[in-house]
């Protein structure tokens, strides 16, 4: 994949927002790599759409919204911790403005075709109940929408590698939460576009799969 420089928010901005908010990974010798290839993955799918209204499921510390926000005209987030406003004030400071919310995206407070694009990055496996967020997905997503994830992979090497790297567990992080989350999306959307990192190998040492999808038709 070529590297092309990322708008992240720096470091010293960044709010830990939960156990699983690891913002400061993506500044760490090699691990950062690996983690900002899931950015460059969403970065990908976008390159080429009208700017509009975006909303990131699962925005953390918000590392990612100041790259985002070049692709569009309004940013929106969602997450479940409470830090929405801190997290909104720093990017405020770093010129940044998004419309931050706490709460689920398996129900939503805003209206009906909301989004151009919605986007999720590693996001998924956390939720608590994925055909929910599909449905909310689906509903906010304007016609001719996308909604934009990656998604990690799963094998006993990448858990290895991961622990190795993260001293973190994939399995007591994610449970059994991978493996129902392609099924799931595919039994509501369409692929539109799949990418994944690294771009060639064996299935087993795929890291990220990176989707474009839009919602099936009723």
């Amino acid at each position: 994949m070529r590297s092309t420089k990322l708008n992240l928010l720096p470091e010293k901005y960044l709010i830990k927002t939960g156990d699983v908010d690891h913002g400061d990974w993506n500044f760490k010798p090699f691990l950062g790599i690996i983690m900002k290839a899931r950015f460059r993955l969403i970065i990908r799918m976008l390159a080429k759409k009208s700017k509009g209204h975006l909303l990131e499921i699962g925005y953390g510390s918000g590392v990612f919204l100041p790259e985002l926000a070049k692709h569009a005209h309004n940013i929106y987030g969602i997450d479940i911790h409470d830090k929405h406003n801190e997290v909104a004030e720093k990017l405020l400071e770093y010129n940044v403005k998004a419309e931050l919310v706490s709460g689920g995206a398996e129900k939503m407070i805003w209206e009906d075709n909301s989004f151009d694009s919605i986007v999720a990055v590693s996001a998924l496996e956390f939720v608590s109940d994925l055909e929910a967020v599909c449905l909310e997905v689906k509903r906010t997503l304007r016609p001719n929408g996308s909604f934009m994830l990656v998604t990690p992979g799963k094998s006993p090497i990448l858990d290895f590698g991961f622990n190795l790297l993260t001293g973190k567990s994939a399995k007591k992080d994610f449970e059994d939460r991978r493996e129902i989350v392609l099924p799931m999306l595919f039994k509501h959307f369409e692929v539109k576009q799949e990418l994944s990192f690294p771009k060639y190998g064996s299935s087993i040492l795929k890291l990220y799969t990176g989707l474009e999808l839009k919602p099936k038709d009723v």
